[in-house]
């Protein structure tokens, strides 16, 4: 009998160096990051952790219950393992914060994570779309550029204007991403 992937826990299939979006999420969605000081903490630690572990982010999008980014792997190809291990300290060091913050040492904060190999360049674009565009889809506000913790206002500002306009471009309706919070 073929082994089959457990529905509740998302497969990590990084055998292989490339573009991937990954999503997570704090246990039960509780919004544990909510607020200025504890959103900035959590955006610059996902990035500084990504450049240790040598993930280039593209798009990024951070809030108090979960995140969402579309990154590079490492340029070796074996190295695209490091995902987990850029997650795991990541997750760990955050919980760890926000944890003696509230003064509840222990308390588990993060649920999983979800990935996803881009291997098509329509699915790329749309997810960059996707990312950049999510303060939007959450009520956030009007604007993903006026969102202070992703990646929008960044993107529009140094990408070459036929980039955006070629990303922006991507429907992103019909989406299956993980993000009901």
């Amino acid at each position: 009998m073929a082994k089959q992937d457990w529905a509740h826990a998302p497969a990590h299939r990084l055998s292989e160096g490339g573009v991937y979006m990954v999503t997570a999420a704090t246990v039960s969605k509780v919004a544990y990051f909510q607020g200025k000081e504890r959103l900035t903490q959590l955006c610059r630690g996902l990035l500084r952790y990504a450049a240790k572990h040598e993930w280039r982010l593209e798009a990024w999008a951070v809030f108090a219950n979960h995140y969402h980014f579309v990154g590079h792997s490492p340029k070796a190809m074996d190295h695209a393992n490091s995902l987990r291990p850029f997650l795991s300290e990541f997750h760990r060091r955050s919980a760890r914060w926000i944890n003696k913050l509230d003064q509840a040492p222990g308390r588990q904060v993060w649920h999983n994570y979800w990935d996803t190999r881009l291997s098509y360049e329509r699915s790329y674009l749309a997810r960059l779309h996707y990312v950049h565009e999510n303060p939007v889809k959450h009520g956030l506000v009007a604007d993903a550029k006026d969102y202070p913790w992703c990646s929008a206002a960044e993107f529009r500002s140094r990408a070459r204007p036929a980039r955006v306009k070629t990303v922006y471009s991507f429907p992103i309706d019909r989406l299956r991403i993980e993000d009901d919070y």
